[in-house]
């Protein structure tokens, strides 16, 4: 279809260049009762889709936006992070390429592209309403918050969940996953720690995370302090879980966690990055300031059970 350039103002020319580079890449996923999108990230037939999309199902059938279908299988799912990966058996479009949400500003353009019902999917534009959201998720009894979630006001239609969030440049920054609201939209971001999830669904199917047991919130140090240690906030503990490795190595609530890992924190993130499978049974240094007193202590993190 010819489109008249002359017609369009700057903002239509970037959301529909957008559109048509991010649409042959976002599938539309059938499993079951259920329905989604997914992004292919891989030239060899790999999805990310959203885990509650995928549900309890192991098989599906990917459509995409030039009519083709391929049946997939689930490859793994990670409920605390609202991520998944599948594979067409068959043959797919190229990958799209991935960004990073760590780059993004509220104020910034951003596309919601799915593909509900296979039939040349879904566009909407927005920008980025909010950075840093928190999302909880839980798997039986495991909880966690989704960090650093993206908000935005680019509508988020039914099936969209599990199709891409892209920048202006066409490049996915998150994975849609909820509506927030009437004209909010959030999206897992794709950034450091996201990739390191998809690698562990991508080698095991699932993700083994480090426990630590305690509850924090950001908090802003005290000013002779933040000079001190070259650092203006640091999360303080909320709530630490009695039998916990964070209650063995002697964290208590009140406490300023300054570092962990030897790096520091600001933010829940900060800490859940460091808890992969890599950390169970391994001491992991904390510092933390108590009572005007910095105080360092091991904790050995265990495997998070969902039961």
């Amino acid at each position: 279809m010819e489109v008249d350039q002359d017609a369009l103002d700057a903002y239509s020319r970037v959301v529909s260049t957008v559109a048509a580079e991010m649409t042959p890449h976002v599938a539309s996923l059938r499993l079951g009762r259920g329905a989604g999108s997914g992004v292919v990230f891989t030239d060899d037939g790999f999805l990310l889709t959203n885990a509650h999309v995928v549900g309890g199902s192991r098989t599906g059938t990917a459509g995409f936006a030039d009519g083709t279908e391929s049946d997939f299988d689930v490859i793994g799912a990670d409920p605390l992070s609202d991520l998944a990966v599948v594979r067409a058996r068959g043959g797919t479009p190229a990958a799209a390429r991935l960004g990073d949400a760590d780059k993004l500003v509220v104020g910034q353009l951003v596309v919601a592209v799915g593909n509900p019902l296979g039939l040349g999917g879904t566009v909407t534009a927005g920008v980025v309403s909010a950075l840093g959201r928190s999302l909880p998720t839980r798997s039986g009894r495991a909880g966690r918050v989704i960090e650093d979630v993206i908000q935005t006001d680019a509508a988020l239609n039914p099936g969209n969940s599990g199709g891409a969030l892209a920048d202006a440049a066409g490049r996915v920054v998150g994975i849609n996953t909820a509506v927030a609201g009437i004209g909010l939209g959030l999206a897992v971001p794709v950034n450091a720690t996201t990739r390191r999830i998809i690698s562990a669904l991508l080698t095991e199917g699932r993700v083994r995370r480090a426990y630590l047991g305690l509850v924090s919130v950001p908090a802003p140090l005290p000013e002779p302090i933040a000079e001190r240690v070259g650092q203006r906030s640091c999360l303080r503990i909320v709530e630490v879980v009695p039998g916990s490795p964070a209650a063995r190595a002697g964290l208590h609530a009140g406490d300023l966690v300054l570092s962990v890992g030897r790096q520091p924190v600001n933010d829940a993130q900060g800490i859940q990055r460091m808890l992969f499978a890599d950390a169970i049974g391994v001491g992991l240094p904390v510092t933390v300031l108590r009572n005007g007193a910095m105080v360092d202590v091991i904790a050995v993190p265990v495997e998070l059970t969902e039961g």
